[in-house]
């Protein structure tokens, strides 16, 4: 067997074990599943939850949507199409509509399947609910003061969304590595995707603990999105052993749609959800900014 066949497969079984054993850290301590405990808890559990929203704002901004439009527009000098439309952010908005409609339409049908009575203690007592409105704490309405609290944030539907679009992201990260044909740039690809998963899968690990989901359901999120790299760099390995063409046009799409996908959850789940929710404000935002950093550090590092 080639030595770079070798580190290949290396890549594909590192990726696969790391990811399991960070992702399964938030998602198998008690600690982090603990939504009763002290004020301290709360504020705790409430700040590293900033930190994942940092690192996804990050991942969206510095490496899903660059990877993207790099990769879609190299495809149209490539086949020579020459269009005054933006087509990349055209596929970029179809990816967003997708999510938005699909989470509208189940929003509705549930809707109509409850009736309000029934519906009203479950939008007071959870705020997992699916779903969408205004919580007023009564100290602070004779102020003329209304905390917003998003009642659909952390909903399973958004939460298997998140899961949807960092998963396909994922592959196309494995077909990075896979379709490598020099060792250094494999090394290099690995290292810099095995740091960035890490933390890229712990903080989804905590935004599916939040969501109320029951633990087979996030052990079985987190299984399959550990497979995703390795499905890509063992599809690398199989286009570069068959020498075919990889389909880059359709993987551009591919990744178009992800990314809208991942544009919809940060910017209307993810950040509303951490920043309209009351109390520690400034550390709040303490915390999403060192998020980003690390997560901006590592691209820049990488």
């Amino acid at each position: 067997m080639e030595y770079l066949l070798q580190l290949k497969i290396g890549a594909l079984f590192g990726l696969l074990l790391l990811t399991l054993l960070v992702g399964f850290i938030p998602a198998r301590v008690k600690w982090f599943r603990d939504t009763n405990g002290t004020e301290t808890h709360r504020t705790v559990l409430s700040l590293i939850s900033c930190f994942a929203g940092g690192v996804f704002l990050a991942a969206c901004l510095l490496d899903i949507l660059p990877d993207y439009l790099s990769d879609i527009r190299t495809e149209l000098v490539a086949r020579q199409v020459q269009s005054s439309f933006p087509i990349p952010e055209f596929i970029l908005a179809g990816g967003f509509f997708i999510v938005l409609v699909l989470e509208k339409l189940v929003l509705h049908c549930q809707e109509r399947r409850v009736h309000a009575g029934e519906r009203e203690p479950l939008l007071q007592g959870n705020g997992h609910g699916h779903g969408h409105g205004e919580v007023v704490r009564p100290e602070l309405e004779s102020r003329g003061h209304h905390i917003h609290v998003d009642l659909q944030a952390h909903s399973p539907f958004r939460s298997f969304m998140l899961f949807l679009s960092l998963s396909l992201h994922s592959v196309f990260e494995g077909l990075a590595i896979g379709l490598q044909n020099t060792d250094s740039k494999v090394l290099e690809i690995c290292i810099a995707i095995l740091v960035h998963k890490s933390i890229i899968v712990f903080s989804l690990s905590v935004k599916l603990v939040q969501s109320g989901l029951r633990a087979g359901w996030v052990a079985a999120y987190l299984g399959v999105f550990a497979l995703m790299s390795p499905l890509g760099i063992a599809m690398g390995i199989g286009v570069m052993e068959a020498r075919v063409g990889s389909g880059a046009l359709v993987q551009a799409v591919l990744e178009g749609l992800a990314a809208g996908t991942f544009v919809y959850i940060t910017f209307l789940e993810i950040l509303p959800h951490e920043l309209n929710s009351p109390g520690r404000q400034l550390l709040k935002v303490l915390f999403l900014l060192l998020g980003f950093c690390v997560m901006a550090g590592l691209t820049f590092v990488s």
